[in-house]
């Protein structure tokens, strides 16, 4: 499959097509951040270079560690409310793994979490705003109505301390969202993501796994 096939599919998963973010009054905004010729759209007009990595930790260290994983994921809610804690304080504070981030979008609501989250700016916040999504997931997630959903997003920030101003620019960006949906089907293509959470450690991957499994593998790989 190609890469625009790949990126056209997803934005249908998504639902782009039909709306991309709600406005901050009661009623959906309609947008297609493709426009109406996304049949059309050459690979040369996504650069996915222009999008972050996240990450934390000591970015030459011998071990590397990529998550995957999807803001609407209740598994990965969990992951990151246990099992990531202790990541944190036994590998990536200590610097023995360079710990990286990756987004997957397996629909709209996920997308606009990652938007939100990376509006914040520099990894420490985004990682920060991570934490809160997740944290509120359980609220968010099933606030119901798109609209809803979004206004609790926008809680969230907030609630980080980001401008409203700043926070509706970030998730009115046509042009980002496409571009990270291709930087997502890139990431995902490259690594045969298909599930999350799914674990990447120096190259190879790993379905979610128990903590104790995981320290292993991170333990071997660094030896």
């Amino acid at each position: 499959m190609s890469r625009m096939m790949i990126i056209s599919a997803a934005v249908a998963v998504l639902g782009l097509g039909a709306y991309f973010v709600t406005s901050p009054g009661p009623s959906v905004t309609p947008a297609d951040p493709l426009g109406a010729a996304n049949a059309q759209v050459s690979e040369e007009d996504i650069d996915t270079s222009t999008i972050s990595e996240m990450s934390l930790g000591k970015p030459d260290a011998p071990v590397t560690v990529i998550e995957y994983a999807s803001f609407t994921c209740p598994h990965c809610a969990t992951f990151h409310a246990g099992p990531y804690k202790q990541l944190k304080a036994d590998y990536i504070d200590t610097g023995k793994i360079n710990f990286v981030y990756r987004e997957v979008y397996f629909d709209r609501f996920g997308l606009w979490a990652s938007m939100i989250a990376r509006c914040a700016g520099t990894p420490q916040s985004f990682f920060g705003m991570t934490d809160l999504i997740y944290a509120g997931q359980s609220t968010w997630a099933r606030a119901g109505e798109p609209t809803a959903i979004v206004a609790e997003l926008r809680k969230i920030g907030a609630l980080a301390g980001l401008d409203a101003d700043r926070m509706e620019a970030c998730l009115q960006d046509g042009d980002r969202a496409r571009t990270l949906v291709a930087w997502y089907q890139e990431n995902a293509e490259e690594h045969g993501i298909d599930s999350t959470p799914s674990f990447v450690i120096n190259g190879k991957k790993y379905s979610n796994m128990a903590y104790d499994e995981m320290a292993a593998l991170i333990d071997a790989a660094a030896e």
